[in-house]
């Protein structure tokens, strides 16, 4: 795996470097945001994951992260400070695929940088796998369709816009399996693959995202289940 750490912090690269090399990846450094951006920019197709830290020098981690998403749905963990909350959630609308508090222990990062990884390739596989399928939909209801080849939703066969690949593998999972109801902690081992460790709000600032691109073309077909999580449900609108 090839990744790429943009890190004001060099003391937390130094120490990543080692963890990365035991693992056997590789992992180009950059400590400014704007040299970041460029050095992804030159090839986007190198990089596997990308670490990204919120205060950079040079540019906001928040802006690099949008001038990658405009070209690139490479994985992005965010690194934040423990009292940013509200840094966490604009993250993850912003097209952040998860995030991991400082200070963290460079286990739990590898950890979920495997999580991520592996759901990234569990993606691809799937579309190739759906490129032999002649199915034009892989989750199809009288209202709503969903193509995992080309990553498209649609409700009343209005398309649902601008889903990030994490929203739009969430909306397939519950999607798939309609009026079944979600806990959070199924949902991020489900859609995020790795075990719940209090990061409730991973899924709520996603399922808060989705629900805004879907009220754009109609109805609100992910329904909330107070105390339990979440379903999808777009049996109501045959009323």
């Amino acid at each position: 795996m090839e990744i790429l750490m943009i890190e004001d912090n060099e003391s937390v690269s130094e120490m990543m470097q080692m963890f990365f090399l035991n693992e056997g990846w590789q992992a180009t450094f950059k400590y400014d945001g704007k040299e970041g951006l460029d050095t992804f920019l030159k090839d986007p197709q190198k990089y596997d994951l990308i670490t990204l830290d919120l205060n950079l020098p040079g540019m906001d981690g928040m802006l690099v992260a949008k001038e990658i998403r405009k070209i690139s749905s490479v994985p992005i963990i965010m690194l934040t400070a423990r009292d940013s909350e509200s840094d966490q959630v604009i993250g993850l609308e912003i097209g952040a695929d998860d995030y991991v508090t400082k200070p963290f222990s460079p286990l739990t990062l590898i950890a979920r940088i495997k999580a991520l990884h592996r759901r990234s390739e569990l993606a691809e596989k799937q579309v190739h796998v759906n490129a032999d399928n002649t199915a034009e939909f892989d989750v199809e209801t009288t209202h709503f369709k969903m193509n995992i080849k080309t990553r498209e939703a649609y409700l009343n066969n209005r398309l649902i816009e601008g889903l990030t690949p994490k929203e739009f593998d969430l909306l397939y999972t519950m999607a798939k399996k309609p009026r079944q109801v979600f806990t959070r902690e199924q949902l991020l081992e489900l859609v995020w693959d790795y075990q719940y460790f209090g990061d409730e709000r991973t899924v709520d600032a996603h399922i808060k995202k989705l629900r805004q691109k879907i009220e754009k073309v109609g109805p609100q077909v992910i329904q909330t289940v107070w105390g339990v999580g979440y379903k999808f449900d777009d049996s109501g609108m045959d009323e």
